[in-house]
């Protein structure tokens, strides 16, 4: 169904997009779809032999693709800072695609600033790099940025008590937190660039369940063996998951503060549809609360 995802795509010829933890599943079948419908792409991850891979296997398909690959580690704020500073160059940024992410780790591990790693990857680091790409989007002409949240948002809570997961760590909290905040912060993304004349398009999406190496490089064990039994009756391919992502990204029918998903029963799979919102996605005295806490903890600013 990868053919009908590029299909639903309009024309993204002239726009520049960057996508995050594009070397696989999700984020290569995003920047696969938008090199294929003409977006200048720059993919970004932690592994520089892996980007190089996806680059190759893009132009094998899009000979003449637009697509370059640069070093990003969300969970670094300094490699943020460094990766927006070579943005600067660019003359603004049409599309941000917050899709990176790790799910359920075992133990409890940190990012290079001291950050729970899931919350410091999914989120806060997401967080950052918008902030310091936001004066490229401000140039742009309709620009959007997408957070690829998830299903276990729905369990999610944001733990103000303990955030980073200090005092009791358990790999699908951290998770669900994860993901809720990142829904969050694309909510309040909008009510901000409404209030402020940002003039910029926030939305979310989630994949369903797609089949991807998140599993396998997260919680693995017995879960991942389920998964993997599961996946061929209820899940589809990391291609139909990048849907809603794509849906989110560049439909003119994707509404500016919106949330997607598959549209199959329980959201597992399907073609793009609107998705199942928790209230306390829509806690806006919540969100910004959570805005304040990530500025300071980043030491990033979006004025």
């Amino acid at each position: 169904m990868a053919g009908s995802a590029q299909a639903e795509i309009r024309s993204q010829l002239g726009r520049l997009a960057v996508v995050t933890g594009a070397t696989g599943g999700l984020g290569y079948e995003t920047a696969l779809a938008l090199a294929k419908t003409g977006a200048e792409v720059l993919l970004t991850g932690r592994d520089d032999r892996k980007g190089a891979s996806a680059i190759e296997k893009i132009r094998r398909e899009a000979p003449d693709a637009k697509v370059s690959f640069e070093h990003l580690d969300l969970a670094s704020l300094q490699s943020i800072a460094e990766f927006a500073q070579r943005m600067h160059s660019r003359q603004s940024l049409d599309l941000l695609i917050n899709n990176a992410g790790v799910m359920a780790l075992p133990r409890r591990q940190t990012t290079a600033d001291g950050f729970e790693m899931q919350l410091g990857t999914n989120y806060l680091g997401h967080f950052a790099l918008t902030a310091r790409l936001m004066p490229l989007l401000r140039r742009a002409s309709g620009p959007r940025v997408v957070n690829v949240s998830s299903l276990a948002h729905r369990t999610g809570f944001i733990d103000f008590d303990d955030l980073q997961g200090a005092r009791v760590y358990s790999p699908w909290k951290a998770y669900g937190q994860s993901k809720l905040a990142t829904l969050m912060f694309a909510l309040e993304l909008q009510r901000r660039s409404d209030a402020k004349g940002w003039n910029l398009t926030s939305t979310a999406a989630h994949p369903g369940f797609a089949r991807t190496g998140l599993f396998a490089s997260g919680p693995g064990g017995l879960v991942s063996l389920a998964t993997d039994f599961a996946a061929p009756f209820f899940g589809h391919s990391a291609a139909d998951g990048a849907r809603p992502i794509l849906f989110a990204a560049t439909s003119p029918k994707a509404r500016p503060g919106a949330y997607y998903g598959p549209g199959g029963i329980g959201e597992l799979r399907g073609a793009p549809a609107p998705a199942l919102m928790m209230p306390q996605a829509r806690d806006a005295a919540r969100a910004a609360r959570l805005w304040d806490v990530s500025e300071k903890l980043t030491g990033t600013s979006f004025e």
